[in-house]
Formats: C-alpha cells, structure tokens, sequence
C-alpha cells in the first residue's frame, strides 16, 4: 500500500507536464529527495497507525533492524567511524605489530638480506595488496563483520567468515601473553642493575655467566657454538637466558610434563593487559576510535628514538651489513619464497576477518582503495626501517662482545626478550632505553589485540544484532570475551606453558590455514559472486574502478600462488619427520579446525537448500547493486557469467525505496 501510495503520488506530481519546461518532471536528485521524504512520512503514519513508537534503521544500513516483537530496548544503530583517521590508525595499529619488529628482520638476515625483498614484494604486490583491499572493501560495501559480510556475499560460503573468527580466537588467547611479558619486564626495567645483566639472583644456577664480562676472553670465544657455551666443557647460560627461562617463564623441558601451578605474577601481568585491552574498546568505534590516536602513533615515537641512539653506536652499520647484504643464491631456495609468503599474511593481517570488521564501519563512499594503499605502503616501510633500528643495535652489541652478529641474531621471543634486551643493557642509561623498548613492544601488541577483539565482538553482534545491539549489551559482551579468553590464556603462563604458546604461534594462525582461507576468499569473489560486479560495486562506493590488475589477481594469480605455497608448507611439514604423538595431535586440531569450517558450511547449505541451489549462491538484496543488469564476470570483453538475480532475504526497506534512491542520496550528502 505504501509503495503504491508513492508511486501514485509522484505520478500526480509530474503529470500532463512536457519534459525540458519549467514545471516538467522532477530533476532526477530532487526526485529522488522526494521519494525519500514522502517515504519517512509514510512511516511515520504507519508507525503511528500501528502503535510502534520505536525508530526505523535507515535504509542504507540493513543492520540496524527493529527490535523483536515484544522487546522494550530499542536496537541501537551500528556506529561509524567519526574520521578518516580514525580508520586508518586503527588499521596501522592492526597491521604494523610485534611482526615488524621481531620477525620481518630476522627473515631479511636469514634469507639473503636485501635479495629477501624480491620475493616479499612479489608476495606483496600479488597476494597482500589484493587480498587486503578485497577484505576491507567486503567490509564496506556490506557494512557487516566478519562472518556476515561473507553470508551476504555468498550464503554457501559463510564458512570463510567461521574460519576467520576461530584463527581470531586463537589470536585473542595467546597474543595477549606476549603483551603479559612486556610488562613484566617493563616493571623490572626500573630496577638497577637490570636484573637480566646479573648472574646474583636467586633464578640463576651455577652455569650462570655473563659474556659482557668475558667477551673479548679469546679461549672463551674459540669455544663458542651456537647452541651453548663452554668454558673448560662446562656448558654456562647467560643471565638473560636464564631471567626469561627460570624467572619470566619456569619453563619446563617439554610438553610431556606436568604444565605445573600458574606464575601469579606473570598472570597478573596478563589481567593488567586484559583491563586495558577492555576499556580500549567496550564502548566500540567511538572508544577505540580514540584509543589509537595515542596507540597506533607512540611506537613510531618510540622506534624513531631507538633507530637514531642505534646507528649512532659503534658497530652499528656491521649489524646493518648483516641485515642487508645481499646472498644472491638464496634467490632459488623455495623456503625462502615460503617465509617471504608467510611473513605478508602475518603482517597483513589478512583472512582473519578482521580487516572486514573495520572496514565495515567506514561510510560507503569512502575511498578504502587509496586507504588500503597507503596503509600497506606504511606496513612495509615500517618493517625495512625497524631492521635498522634492530640491527644496528645488535651491530654494537656484538662489537663490545667481540662476537659475529651471526652468533647473537634470532627471532620471535628470543630476540625481544633475550638479544635485545643485553644489548641495551650495554648502553649508558641502560635502564631508561629498556623502558623505552618494552614501552614500544606493548603499545604495538596492544593495539593489534584489541582490534582483534573487537573483529571478535563485531563478528558476534552482527550474527545476533536484535540480542546484542542494545543498550548495556555490548560491553557485557567485551567482558565475556576478555573473561574467557584470559581464563584460557592462563595455561600459558604455567611452568609449560610456553611450549603449549610456541604450538599455537605455530600451527594456530599459521601459513597454512590463512593461505586455505585466502584461496577461498579470492575464488568466491572472483568466480562466484563474479569480479566484475565486485568492480562495479567499488565503482560505485569510490567514484573509479580500481587498478584493473587486482581483478585478475583475484581471479587467477593470488589463488594459483597461495595454492602452490600451501602445497610447498605441506610437503615441507611431511619432510620434517614425524612429531610427538601429542603435539601431531594438538597441532593437527588447531590447523584443521579452522579450515573445515569452509566445507563444513557449504555442506550444511547444500543439504538444507538442495533443490534451490541458486539460493545459496547469489548475494542478499540488502547488498545495493549499481548495475544489476551487467554480467557477473567478463574477461577480454567476453561475457563468462550473465548477471545473477540476489536471492529473496531483502528488508521491506529495499521493496519501498530503489536502492538506487539509496545510492543517489549518499552521493549527493
């Protein structure tokens, strides 16, 4: 009744007028301005009608629906990002973490230094780029998380969106960890001596000694391997090795011990990094929006400190040889192309849902192209200057040990709690440098874990918006997922804990399970929903079409590569010999959870819908379609797939007012 009303008003309204006169049909933008007004009143008066006092969503946000019958709480509204900026911090303070710190350098070093960026850029240019800018403009243009933006793409492949919330998961419990020694070791930063530079503490053994002291002792040096060292074939441990082995950790020998009682002080660490990570973002964007304006910009303040007190030390610039000298024979080694791979998905933060989460709270017309540009230009740059800021540090350090940077360069834990952490205890003010470089490791882990929580909680409340988009809901939620995931993160600061932490660092969210993910991502886009009208869809939010070589990498590059890579990683993991019966167990469940979510989900669809296929292919028609008469996919101006007609799950909304009103409309504001 409602629709016909509007049509037969604006006929009324433009009839027996002649076009090109001043009193001839509305101009289409004002047309389309009435429409949309009338429409409002017509609510209203149906509202009114009805005895519904509670306010509609507008039309352009299909998220924000109507409170179920019987429920006082009106649905609040999604929310937005208030800025530009706040979007972007957000995405540097995801993207740019504790990987461009302690990671991407080591790789540089051990895989042929300068030569490594050949092929980190190809993996950059032809899987992260693409696959950065399809997430986060998923995100966009269905203004849903992460799990709901894939049902609206494609209902059969909801499972790409599970997927991603389970690697999340693991990220929630076990990331934080890393942030729980940071501030442990930031508390002891204030102590003098710093108490890892000493072998006179309770934690030390007899095998304790310190090679700041023996160091230029030249039979000490021609008995040194890289595994231990020996003085007279006694094997001795440095005070670093055994602050972080005997008091940070307790660690135990292996994972067939008992995982022993919980380090209280080290889990109260961790519920201090769980209190902040909760008030960064219960209230959603317009709390963590503001958040990374401090969060996502104190660690470049901080590297900036510690690059320019490195290279001005003795020594620095061999360090930085080291990272960078280029051994053009690693060129051919596969492992290294491997490592080249796993290390963009990591950084990127790519197929964990996480990047579709934010992006969902961007306005439509923002230009997330540019964005995604830029942001990836910043995540790499920050990567190759950390390298120097770590390097040159280790440069000095093994100059005043007169040691090769060889013997003292790892990665992961060992070079920011061990490696490092010497080095600036060789500094004057050794003290202050130290609080300075565990202040820089917990505001780049926090930022990426709370952003990850908040993809989780994004997630959630969008899968279950009439429950949980009310007032109040929301934080109790954050709460939940802060509880539980601190609960679960307290095996790993146990005694054996960290060997529990290595295996889910390794097999949780590895190589493995996002390249599965990132295969499935880039065919739904590319074959099923079709590429084409993706392009189009981006056309019509950004005002252009995209550089026409993602669409081909959507369609053919970025699968073949990670579909080669994922094989490389499985054949590699076979060779390696056989694990332990209980880690081959715990990390087989970690890496296959994840990745059944896909085939799972398109089962459970084919058997429910098996005599409407099309239905769990084709997208929702809340999704706005600028041209829905174009084909699907073209390729060298052939038609591959005709235009698909959206499946029946649109919103009144959309029957009463065009989509193309809708589109109009948000233009012109």
């Amino acid at each position: 009744m409602l629709q016909f009303t509007l049509i037969l008003t604006e006929s009324s309204y433009s009839v027996n007028q002649q076009p090109g006169s001043l009193h001839g049909p509305l101009p289409r933008v004002k047309r389309i301005i009435f429409n949309k007004i009338l429409y409002s009143s017509l609510l209203k008066t149906r509202n009114s009608a009805m005895g519904d006092n509670a306010e509609e969503a507008p039309p352009s946000d299909p998220g924000n629906a109507e409170a179920t019958p019987g429920s006082t709480a009106r649905v609040q509204e999604r929310g937005q990002w208030a800025n530009k900026t706040e979007f972007v911090l957000s995405m540097a303070g995801e993207i740019i973490g504790l990987g461009n710190v302690w990671r991407f350098p080591y790789l540089c070093y051990k895989n042929g230094g300068g030569v490594f960026f050949i092929p980190y850029f190809v993996f950059l240019f032809f899987c992260g780029i693409p696959v950065f800018f399809l997430e986060t403009a998923v995100g966009q243009y269905t203004s849903e998380g992460g799990v709901t933006a894939w049902r609206k793409i494609s209902p059969m492949f909801e499972g790409i969106g599970i997927a991603s919330q389970v690697i999340v998961l693991y990220l929630n419990i076990y990331y934080i960890v890393i942030l729980a020694w940071a501030i442990f070791y930031l508390f002891n930063s204030f102590k003098n001596p710093l108490p890892w530079s000493t072998c006179g503490n309770s934690w030390n053994t007899v095998e304790c000694q310190n090679k700041s002291t023996m160091g230029r002792d030249e039979n000490f040096l021609s008995n040194f391997t890289e595994e231990n060292y020996y003085i007279n074939d006694v094997p001795i441990v440095t005070p670093e090795e055994e602050f972080w082995n005997n008091q940070v950790l307790g660690k135990t020998d292996s994972l067939y011990e008992p995982l022993g009682p919980v380090r209280w002080d080290l889990a109260l660490c961790l519920l201090l990094a769980w209190v902040i990570c909760y008030f960064c973002i219960w209230k959603g964007v317009k709390s963590t929006g503001k958040v990374v304006y401090f969060t996502a910009t104190f660690p470049y303040l901080m590297l900036f400190i510690l690059f320019v007190r490195g290279v001005s030390l003795p020594g620095a610039w061999q360090g930085v040889m080291y990272y960078l000298y280029p051994d053009i024979s690693k060129i051919s080694n596969p492992s290294v192309w491997c490592d080249a791979g796993t290390q963009v998905f990591f950084s990127y933060a790519v197929c964990q849902g996480v990047l579709t989460a934010l992006g969902s709270y961007n306005k439509y017309n923002n230009d997330c192209y540019k964005d995604c540009l830029a942001l990836c230009v910043l995540n790499s740059a920050t990567s190759i200057f950390a390298g120097f800021a770590v390097f040159s540090v280790l440069g000095f350090m093994a100059y005043e040990l007169n040691m090769d940077v060889a013997d003292i360069v790892s990665s992961g834990p060992g070079l920011a709690f061990i490696a490092y952490p010497k080095a600036l205890s060789l500094l004057p003010g050794a003290q202050f440098w130290s609080v300075l470089f565990f202040l820089m490791v917990l505001f780049l882990g926090l930022d990426s874990q709370f952003v990850c929580v908040e993809s989780l909680c994004t997630a959630i409340t969008d899968m279950f918006p009439h429950v949980l988009r009310k007032p109040g809901r929301r934080e109790l939620l954050v709460l939940g997922i802060a509880v539980g995931c601190f609960l679960l993160g307290l095996m790993l600061v146990t005694n054996g804990g960290i060997h529990i932490f290595l295996l889910i660092d390794m097999y949780g969210p590895s190589g493995t399970s996002l390249l599965f993910i990132a295969c499935f991502e880039t065919l739904v886009i590319g074959w099923v929903y079709g590429a084409s009208r993706f392009y189009d869809n981006i056309e019509d939010m950004i005002g252009y079409r995209p550089f026409p070589v993602i669409k081909y990498c959507w369609l053919f590059v970025t699968p073949i590569i990670c579909l080669v890579t994922l094989s490389y990683n499985l054949s590699d993991q076979w060779h390696r010999g056989p694990m332990p019966a209980l880690e081959l167990v715990f990390a087989s469940l970690l890496m296959l959870t994840p990745m059944m979510c896909i085939p799972v989900y398109i089962l459970v669809h084919l058997c429910k819908n098996s005599k409407s296929p099309h239905e769990i292919t084709s997208p929702s028609t809340d999704l706005r379609q600028a041209f829905p008469q174009k084909p699907r996919l073209t390729l060298c101006e052939r038609v591959i797939f005709e235009g698909q007609r959206a499946s029946h799950r649109g919103a009144e909304e959309d029957k009463l007012v065009g989509d193309d009103t809708i589109g109009v409309i948000d233009r012109q504001a």
